[in-house]
């Protein structure tokens, strides 16, 4: 999320947006871009949504969804004013089966 950090092609970046968007845009991965894994990553206030994202789809969509690792970190960002700030951020990577 990150300049530093590259993103991923099947990576869920989570936002501003209902979690039934990121749920879709991950499962859309998963079976049309034919993903074997695919990477939830959220920062700061958008970390519940990460957790959730997963949880739906387990438990509506792909019942044999794996949590391959779970890695929690702080990224250090400049706000606006210039000032650095650290955000606490997840990567959740998944797969079926």
């Amino acid at each position: 999320m990150s300049g530093t950090t590259p993103h991923p092609t099947n990576a869920v970046l989570i936002g501003r947006k209902p979690v039934m968007n990121y749920v879709l845009a991950a499962i859309r991965l998963f079976n049309q871009e034919g993903a074997s894994e695919v990477v939830i990553r959220a920062r700061g206030r958008n970390i519940c949504k990460a957790v959730d994202t997963v949880e739906t789809i387990r438990n509506l969509f792909i019942k044999d969804l794996k949590i391959k690792s779970l890695n929690i970190y702080s990224e250090e960002v400049v706000d606006d004013q210039g000032k650095k700030r650290r955000i606490s951020s997840i990567e959740i990577v998944v797969s079926k089966g």
